[in-house]
């Protein structure tokens, strides 16, 4: 089978997470390809995600590195035999590869928590919000990549709305209740919006006033995907080029951070009634 030239993220997690089992076993490249009886290619290859891995050999290499975290092995086990495209592929190579890669982390995820400052979670947002939040970049984008954007986040809203939905946590900082992205009617659509949005079964939003001193990473948005055992969890980071997190102690550290975060936030129900205050105010 020729290596692929661009593994997704999923491909390149799985395989991340067949080297870190092997590093835990305490075997080289060389000493785990001898006990499976195969080339070090192979192995190198399926850590990289250049080559596919079945749930079988999945089960083959925990063995081999006598992983005995069942749930963790049905995890990867899954991750093998997942479709290999989704509807994000249709976006590859007129977007940025961060913003493939958000859109496949977030489909999987079971669970989400987002810390966000200066504007609404992109999961929420109105099409004139989010077109007048694109229309902030600088430099300014082609409008046809701003389309190309536009389509890109309206159909990043489906993951809500699918027969068993991720549950999301949306820690919102006041200043992206107060920011007037597009004007003051555009930023009316929004919060009520946000009220609509509440009362989903699997949405919590809350805010952060600026009444509380501060919170830890107040520069960067941050997302916090759960999966389906805690070691396939995932952090990104809203930066120029967009960042996944999976090496353990970092995910530690984000957890906590967001846990700090959520500690501040006003309760759901006292922040419906803020929304409401802010939407009343404008």
């Amino acid at each position: 089978m020729p290596a692929r030239s661009t593994p997704t993220v999923r491909q390149r997690r799985l395989g991340a997470e067949l080297r870190k089992m092997r590093e835990h076993a305490g075997l080289t490249v060389a000493q785990a390809a001898e006990r499976l009886g195969v080339g070090g290619t192979l192995i190198s290859n399926s850590e990289a995600g250049r080559v596919g891995v079945s749930a079988d050999r999945v089960r083959v290499f925990a063995d081999t590195y006598d992983c005995t975290d069942q749930a963790y092995v049905a995890a990867l086990a899954d991750m093998a035999v997942e479709r290999a495209h989704g509807w994000w592929d249709e976006y590859r190579g007129s977007l940025a590869t961060g913003a493939i890669d958000l859109a496949e982390v977030e489909h999987h995820a079971v669970a989400l928590r987002c810390v966000l400052m200066m504007h609404v979670p992109g999961l929420l947002q109105t099409e004139e919000y989010a077109k007048a939040v694109f229309a902030t970049a600088r430099p300014s984008p082609d409008p046809a990549l701003v389309r190309r954007l536009l389509s890109h986040r309206m159909k990043r809203r489906d993951v809500l709305d699918r027969p068993v939905p991720p549950q999301c946590t949306f820690l919102m900082h006041e200043a992206a209740l107060r920011m007037q992205f597009g004007g003051r009617a555009v930023l009316k659509g929004q919060l009520r919006q946000l009220l609509e949005s509440s009362e989903r079964e699997n949405v919590t939003i809350r805010v952060v006033p600026f009444s509380v001193g501060g919170i830890p990473n107040a520069g960067t948005s941050t997302d916090y995907f759960h999966g389906p055992v805690p070691q396939l969890d995932t952090v990104h980071l809203d930066v120029p080029n967009p960042v996944l997190i999976d090496a353990e102690a970092l995910l530690a550290k984000y957890h906590s951070a967001i846990d700090t975060a959520e500690r501040a936030a006003l309760s759901a129900d006292r922040t419906r009634d803020f929304i409401k205050k802010v939407d009343h105010e404008l």
